[in-house]
């Protein structure tokens, strides 16, 4: 990408605003398994990436590759049906393209989802963990290159990437529906390959509790901008060595179909808190 990012931005901005009356400052990525929240949204309007211009496709099983603007108990988001990832072949300021497009529409605030491996032993499949931190281990920075101050400063502070307040909230929420709270550290690599079980007593040695593939990228990104972050991950498998079974995607994605009703009851329930606290800020 070149300098006219902004440009770009814009241009795609304007075209979603375009298809819809609604203004959401909210936005939501949905990872791996876990778009099915956005099929629930009232009021809804579906854009395929395809249609919006120059905005990255999802080539990743399990994921729509369609933006839907709608409501969720009457507030208006923007949430993705999948993202895109270094592994398919796209540069980290490529990934973090729809997040730039998310704040030139009008979010303040960006829920970030995955489907993770657990590191830490506390976890199981299909435990829910609140990100307070992440380790970027993908050899890449979506602000690599030509700073445009449009967008934010040469050099963001990382130090409160994932909004305090904003876990706070996801960690009551879920003590009130009985998922067990969770928070963890998350370590990004690029994939597509699984690690291997060396990599990962390498990663739980410097304090990672989950690994993925994604939404580091997207968090840089958000934040540059000025955006506060919640992220979630959806623990779909345990990472390698940790249980004695080798890693397949469908149960990924079997996994993430599994807790789709605990994980669509926690961001409902979400959703309005972050909407006021947005409005604080405003």
């Amino acid at each position: 990408m070149t300098t006219d990012l902004y440009t770009r931005a814009e241009s795609a901005a304007a075209f979603v605003l375009s298809q819809t009356a609604l203004r959401p400052r909210i936005g939501l990525v949905l990872g791996s398994g876990l778009g099915s929240f956005a099929d629930e949204l009232a009021n809804a309007v579906r854009i395929p990436y395809a249609h919006i211009p120059t905005f990255p496709r999802s080539t990743a099983i399990g994921h729509a590759g369609q933006l839907v603007v709608g409501k969720s108990g009457g507030i208006a988001v923007a949430a993705m049906q999948g993202r895109v990832h270094l592994y398919e072949g796209y540069s980290a300021a490529e990934v973090a393209f729809p997040t730039r497009v998310l704040g030139r529409v009008g979010v303040r605030a960006l829920i970030l989802t995955n489907a993770a491996g657990g590191i830490n032993s506390e976890y199981g499949q299909g435990a829910l963990v609140v990100l307070r931190d992440h380790i970027n281990l993908q050899g890449q920075n979506p602000l690599t290159g030509a700073n445009d101050e449009r967008f934010g400063a040469r050099f963001p502070d990382m130090t409160y990437t994932y909004n305090k307040r904003y876990r706070e909230i996801a960690l009551e929420e879920a003590k009130k529906l009985s998922i067990p709270p969770h928070e963890g550290v998350y370590a990004a690599l690029a994939g597509p390959s699984y690690e291997t079980p060396a990599e990962i007593r390498c990663l739980r040695t410097i304090g990672a509790d989950l690994v993925g593939m994604s939404t580091v990228p997207e968090a840089i990104a958000a934040r540059h901008m000025g955006m506060s972050v919640l992220a979630i991950s959806c623990v779909t498998n345990m990472a390698a060595g940790i249980l004695d079974k080798p890693l397949d995607h469908a149960e990924v994605l079997e996994v993430g179909r599994r807790v789709m009703g605990q994980f669509v009851a926690l961001l409902r329930a979400v959703i309005p808190r972050i909407a006021e606290e947005v409005k604080k800020a405003d």
